[in-house]
């Protein structure tokens, strides 16, 4: 029976995670956008490298797959539909991908929106969700439509267990502002900012994921917020109408992009990822 596998954070690029599955000699990776910090830690740790899965084709997610494979030909796990060039295993939905030498399968999820075919792996208590859903925020929709990214933002709210672990693809908790319209301006846009990190916590430390329970309960971008009374739900559906949910994606989305966390931010801060 393969011993009991941990889950570990690797920093890639600036703001990214490269989530590692391992035990004592084996080990998985989930969005390797870079090789670099996948092989110094596998070298470091004396692992073999297993598998690599993908959960969508934007380069800061499979970027490294082709340097990895160079040295370790193993599978590559990822959606169908999309473009990555690296890919082995095309899977979607209702798939299942099986790591014996962890002992630990995932089920697939079709979670478009952020792009075409995104999709998520959840198993063993735990949800990988690439640029969907993070803690207290959302991704960008590039190639799929608000009307798929709230969709897919339910369905992983759905999923049984709220204590599942939240492990998102970058650093993201509390960090996106939302303006408050009139002449609150910017000072409404701290306000919101403020109030998200007492909700959602300000930390970017990766050991300390959300989960599905606690975006369930806090994370604005879902417009049932309004409906229990939540002062940042209240505030997205205000701008949505509230009888438009996937409205209060997209409208949201617009004011990130009007007023994002700083001059120098790339496009793919304050949640609305890349």
């Amino acid at each position: 029976m393969p011993e009991k596998f941990q889950v570990v954070p690797l920093r890639a690029f600036k703001d990214n995670y490269v989530w590692t599955l391992r035990n004592g000699a084996c080990a998985a990776v989930v969005d390797p956008g870079e090789a670099q910090p996948v092989l110094d830690y596998l070298a470091a740790e004396k692992l073999q490298l297993i598998a690599i899965l993908a959960t969508h084709h934007h380069q800061d997610h499979v970027g490294g797959i082709a340097e990895l494979l160079q040295t370790h030909k193993v599978p590559v796990y990822g959606p169908r539909g999309e473009p990555i060039a690296t890919l082995t295993q095309a899977v979607g939905g209702g798939d299942k991908v099986s790591l014996e030498q962890l002992g630990v399968s995932f089920e697939v999820l079709d979670i478009p929106g952020h792009t075409r075919a995104h999709v998520a792996y959840y198993g063993a208590n735990m949800l990988f969700c690439g640029d969907t859903l993070f803690a207290c925020g959302c991704g960008r929709a590039f190639e799929g439509t608000p009307q798929q990214l709230y969709a897919s933002l339910e369905k992983l709210m759905a999923l049984p267990g709220r204590n599942a672990r939240l492990l998102r693809a970058r650093v993201h908790a509390g960090e996106h502002r939302l303006r408050q319209g009139g002449g609150a301006g910017q000072r409404g846009a701290a306000r919101a900012r403020g109030e998200r990190r007492a909700v959602c916590g300000a930390t970017t430390d990766p050991t300390l994921p959300s989960t599905i329970g606690r975006e369930k309960a806090t994370n604005p971008f879902r417009a049932r917020h309004a409906a229990r009374g939540h002062r940042l739900g209240q505030q997205i559906s205000r701008q949505a109408r509230v009888s438009d949910p996937a409205g209060g994606v997209r409208r949201a989305a617009a004011v990130e992009e009007r007023y994002p966390e700083s001059p120098a931010s790339s496009p793919s801060r304050c949640g609305l990822a890349r």
